[in-house]
This record gives C-alpha cells, sequence and structure tokens, in this order.
C-alpha cells in the first residue's frame, strides 16, 4: 500500500507537470490569447498605422528616414496623418535631423530606416544622440518573425548593436505590442537622462494579414502528418501576430521622470552662493532640456549676474552681448574664482577631467546623470555639493532664493574686460595678410556681422569651425548647434535640416571645413527637394588642418591630410542648390556676395559659400565645451 501511495504521488506531480508544460507551450503559443482576442483575417489594416497613431498623439510633426520595403507601411501611414516624412540621401543624416529636431522643439526626434545596412550606417549618429543627451526614436526594419536567424535578406543581430547605445531597445513581435512599446519607448527617451530609444520591426508586423499570409506560404491542403503540423504551426503563428491587432488602445503619452534637486540641496546652494566673491557658472547643454523655458532660465541667470561661461547647446542662452557671459580666459578665472558651479558640465577632456579646477574653491555640481555627475572626481577634483537633478529647475530655484542678491559687478567687469583685450587682439589677426587666398577670420567677422538676428548656426568641422566658435555669436537660446562630446564630423547636413525645419523663417547656417563637407555635401539634394534652404560657408584649405597642424611638426609628413581646393560649389548647383566660389580677389566683395547669397536663400534655394582661406595663426581648443 505505501508503494501504491508513493506511485500515486510522483504520478500526480508528473501530471501537474505536465499540465503545466502545456499552459506554458500555449501561452507561448498565443493559443490562450487567441481565445479571447479577435483576428480579422480580412481587414486591410496594417501595423504602420498603429505606429502612425501614437506618434500623432505625442504631437510628432516630422520623421526622417531613408525608404526600404521594411519600413514602408510606416511612412506611408505617417503621411496619412499628418506627419511629413522628410527622405534624405544618408541613413545617419535621418538621426542627426532627429537629433536637431528634439534638442530645438523640445519632443523626441524620429528616424526610420530599413533593415541591416539602413541600421548600421545610423550607429554613429546614435552613439553621438547618446552622447549629446538628446531624445530620439530610431524605428528599424527587420526581417520577417519565423526568418530572424535564417539568413534571410539584411538579417543580422540588430538588438546587439543598439542595447550599447540606447536606453530601450525592443523586438516587436506582435502587432498588440506596437502601441504600448512605442509609447513606452517615447517616454524612457525622455525620462531621466535623455537619449535614444530602439524599436526594431519585423516586416510581418508592418503589412496586412493577407500579404503576410501570402508570404508566409500557408497550404489549405497540407500533406502527410508533418505537412499538417507545419501548416498549423505556420497557421497559429499568423493568428498570433494578428490577434487583438486592431482593438482600441491608449495611444497618449506617458509620464515622464525628471529628477530635481530636493529642497535642501537647493538651501545649501543658496546659503554657498550668497558667501561667495568670485563665483563662475560653467553651463552645459543639460540646461536648455525640457521642462523648464529657456528664456526662464536666461532670466534667472541674469538676476544671478554671476559670470558664466556657456557650451553645447547652452550656447546662445544669454543673447549675443550679455555683461555675464564670459567667452575667453576660462582657465585663468577658474583658478581665481571661490565657488564653481557645473550646471550640466562635465569634468572630461573639455574641462581636463577636472584639473582646471582650483582646490580650493567651492564646487556644486548639477547633473541628471550620476556618472556624468561624478566623472574623474575619484582623480583630479572633488565636489563641495552634488546634485543629480534637473539643471534649469535647479538655476531658477537657486535664483528665487537669493532674490535681491546680485553677484558683486566688479567680478564679472573684471572677466569682461579680459574679453575684450582678447577678441580685440583675435580681431587684429583677422587683419592680418595669409600667404595665400582669405585670411579665414576675416571671413567669419565678416558673416557674423551680416548674419540676421534669428539666425541659428550649425557647426561642423575642426580648425575652420574651431575658429568659428570664438568668433561667431549666436543671437539667442537654443540657435547654436554642435555634434557634442563625441566630436562627430557629418552633422551638418542632418543638423541644419532638423532646424530648418523647426523654424522655417530663420537663416540656418552650416559652418563646414572643407573636410566634414564631404560627409553631408549630398543632402543638398534634400534641402532642394524638400524647400528647406540653408546657407553653407565652407573654409577650403584643401586639408585636414586640425591634424596637420600637429602631425607635420611631431611627425615630419603631411600624408592622408591634403585634400583639393574642390569644386563645391559646382557640386551645389548640380543638387538644383547655388554655389558660390570666393577667392583673394573677391575680398573686397566679400560682403556683398555673403548678402547676395542670403536673398538667395530667401526666395527658397539652398546656398554655398566655397571659401578659399590661407593658414592663419589662430588656435583655440575645442569647440563643444
Amino acid at each position: 500500500m505505501e508503494a501504491l501511495g508513493v506511485f500515486g504521488t510522483t504520478l500526480g506531480c508528473s501530471a501537474c507537470f505536465v499540465v503545466c508544460g502545456l499552459v506554458f507551450a500555449a501561452h507561448r503559443l498565443g493559443l490562450i490569447y487567441q481565445l479571447f482576442h479577435k483576428v480579422e483575417t480580412q481587414s486591410p489594416r496594417h501595423g504602420g498605422e498603429s505606429v502612425a497613431e501614437v506618434l500623432r498623439a505625442h504631437g510628432v510633426k516630422y520623421i526622417f528616414t531613408l525608404v526600404g520595403g521594411h519600413i514602408s507601411p510606416i511612412l506611408v501611414a505617417c503621411e496619412k496623418v499628418g506627419i511629413r516624412v522628410v527622405d534624405t540621401r544618408h541613413e545617419a543624416t535621418t538621426v542627426f535631423a532627429a537629433d536637431a529636431v528634439a534638442r530645438l522643439s523640445g519632443t523626441v526626434g524620429i528616424a526610420v530606416v530599413t533593415a541591416g545596412p539602413g541600421l548600421t550606417n545610423t550607429v554613429t549618429a546614435v552613439k553621438n544622440a547618446q552622447m549629446a543627451e538628446s531624445p530620439l526614436l530610431l524605428m528599424g526594419g527587420a526581417a520577417a518573425t519565423l526568418l530572424q536567424g535564417r539568413g534571410a535578406l539584411q538579417d543580422i543581430d540588430q538588438m546587439s548593436l543598439f542595447k550599447p547605445l540606447c536606453k530601450f531597445c525592443a523586438s516587436i513581435r506582435t502587432i498588440r505590442e506596437i502601441v504600448p512599446t512605442v509609447r513606452k519607448a517615447l517616454a524612457i527617451a525622455q525620462s531621466g537622462t535623455p537619449g535614444p530609444v530602439f524599436i526594431e520591426f519585423p516586416i510581418d508586423t508592418l503589412y496586412p494579414y493577407h500579404l503576410v499570409s501570402r508570404e508566409l506560404g500557408v497550404k489549405s491542403t497540407p500533406k502527410g502528418l508533418m505537412g499538417k503540423i507545419v501548416s498549423w504551426y505556420l497557421t497559429n503563428h499568423m493568428k498570433n501576430l494578428f490577434a487583438g491587432a486592431w482593438e482600441t488602445r491608449d495611444v497618449s503619452p506617458l509620464p515622464v521622470d525628471i529628477p530635481y534637486a530636493t529642497d535642501d540641496q537647493v538651501q545649501r546652494c543658496i546659503e554657498m552662493v550668497s558667501r561667495a566673491k568670485k563665483p563662475v557658472i560653467l553651463l552645459g547643454s543639460q540646461a536648455t532640456l525640457p521642462p523648464t523655458p529657456v528664456d526662464d532660465i536666461r532670466k534667472a541667470l541674469e538676476d544671478l549676474g554671476i559670470p558664466c561661461f556657456l557650451g553645447g547647446m547652452s550656447r546662445g542662452l544669454l543673447g549675443k552681448n550679455s555683461p555675464i557671459h564670459i567667452r575667453q580666459n576660462r582657465r585663468d578665472a577658474l583658478k581665481e574664482a571661490d565657488l564653481v558651479l557645473l550646471a550640466g558640465t562635465v569634468c572630461d577632456f573639455r574641462l581636463s577631467y577636472g584639473r582646471v579646477l582650483n582646490r580650493r574653491s567651492k564646487i556644486i555640481a548639477v547633473n541628471r546623470d550620476k556618472t556624468q555627475l561624478l566623472k574623474n572626481s575619484d582623480m583630479f577634483w572633488k565636489p563641495t555639493l552634488a546634485i543629480q537633478g534637473d539643471t534649469g529647475s535647479f538655476l531658477v530655484q537657486l535664483s528665487k532664493g537669493l532674490k535681491g542678491h546680485r553677484c558683486p559687478d566688479e567680478w564679472p567687469q573684471n572677466l569682461k574686460a579680459g574679453d575684450v583685450t582678447k577678441e580685440t587682439a583675435n580681431r587684429a589677426k583677422a587683419d592680418e595678410k595669409t600667404d595665400r587666398h582669405l585670411n579665414p577670420l576675416k571671413v567669419l567677422h565678416c558673416v557674423d556681422e551680416l548674419m540676421a538676428e534669428d539666425s541659428f548656426i550649425v557647426a561642423d568641422g575642426g580648425d575652420f569651425v574651431g575658429s568659428a566658435a570664438y568668433i561667431m555669436r549666436p543671437r539667442g537660446p537654443l540657435r547654436w548647434l554642435d555634434p557634442g562630446a563625441f566630436g562627430t564630423l557629418g552633422v551638418g547636413g542632418g543638423f541644419a535640416l532638423g532646424a530648418k525645419l523647426c523654424r522655417p523663417d530663420s537663416e540656418v547656417w552650416i559652418v563646414y571645413g572643407d573636410g566634414s563637407l564631404g560627409y553631408s555635401v549630398a543632402e543638398f539634394d534634400t534641402f532642394t527637394r524638400h524647400k528647406t534652404p540653408v546657407i553653407a560657408l565652407v573654409g577650403n584649405d584643401a586639408c585636414w588642418s586640425q591634424i596637420s597642424r600637429d602631425q607635420v611638426p611631431i611627425l615630419g609628413s603631411n600624408v592622408a591630410c591634403g585634400l583639393a581646393f574642390t569644386d563645391y560649389h559646382i557640386v551645389t548647383d548640380g543638387y538644383g542648390g547655388k554655389g558660390y566660389l570666393i577667392g583673394r580677389e573677391d575680398e573686397d566683395k566679400l560682403s556683398d556676395i555673403i548678402r547676395q547669397a542670403q536673398k538667395e536663400t530667401r526666395e527658397g534655394k539652398a546656398t554655398l559659400l566655397n571659401v578659399l582661406i590661407g593658414k592663419s595663426n589662430f588656435r583655440e581648443g575645442s569647440i563643444s565645451v
């Protein structure tokens, strides 16, 4: 009897395991879900419509793409709901343009590219967005769910590529997952430290039922046991793919999670700043992030009266000629300061890893990202107070808490005097004659004087653009775009495209080196087709000069640094724009040619100024502060 009892218990356990296994298998195959949710086999709808519904509900106005069959349903559906589809000549440009839209609009930028090489072409741009902390959604096509890993066209492990680059990655497995996954991705992109997110769409999750069924090759009268098993599996896969696909779902935005400084932390900072005699604020791109309007941040800084050094997207935050905006001699100012506020600025190579900070100074660091907040604090610097929180809202709270208190006027006035001295010396260098062609500094000063007050400046280059960063003055908040900490070349075409779409009535200038122009010159075709006229200023010295400056004296060779004085203006003409060649013989007409280019742009033509420049003795540091 005892043996029978043991046998019965064993049999019961085995049955339980079998039942659990069957339930799990039924769940994995979608059989349980299919019992309660309808499969509409006659519906002409497709997964691209679900994507478009969510994007429209989130206020998306533009998506950037380079077309491919994997993603066509998304593009067509977006067009139907009124979202403008902007196609470019390289996939990297789609991401750069989405990045610019995110920075200027305060929403998530959207890029949609095809599978395989379409996605691999975006990797550099996605990494740039990650390091620049830009919220964007990259959507990519993929091989059909049943064909992944089986050698289908353009089938690679895309998820492994993007997981290190993105805050969130997902691969859609059924159509019912599209709406909640896209909503979640858009919220994550904007939460905490903003950044890129990625969603992979297998082709069978985007096309209508009848097309997917036909491609899947389900036979109506299979032969043999194995044929029937295969037919049942494929039919069930189709049903699970489309089960509940068109049920009504919430497409509204999810809450965005943003970290804020606590009241105690703000109060401690108020006390520290109120006692400081020589405070300095270093602002980084994070200061311009939503939800605090940039005009509120500008007013807060002006009320504080503390001298500010602006870097990245914060350039222009204080306007063109602010008495508290200091542009020169930063290293000297930091040595003298008794308090330094790192407002979204990171102690990486741009601040010599923190070595430029005076160890006797009180240091307040504010950053949404804990890693960036404390970078290199174990080696070269120590924060007196480190706050993981939003920079913009912190500055507004700080200003309110210090109402009536201002930094002693003598301190910013002394720093501003140093600005004037150095800029006067730099201006004198602009009047020097170069061995041949035009002095690049003179060209930049001339453009800065003639730029419209509503202009945007896109920086894409090395030597010439580094000089531009010290000469050209952004006219207001969010009017300067550079790649950021990654130092990526090739952002120009995409950034300018996104900026012109966001601000169609403003002048958008791209400042190119002749080397960096090669990455995106084909986008003049995009500017022409999509009626987004911009102005490109190319410093053409036929050289990768930023590299050559060191390579030649150190290693004694200019190998791989030399370029040609290429006719980029003719290339522009070929793409439907208007190009100008400017050499030394045009020096007296420089202003007139620039004004003519501005007029052409106002009339709808993208223009390019191919300026032949010589070597100047002006040299400054990184532009991405």
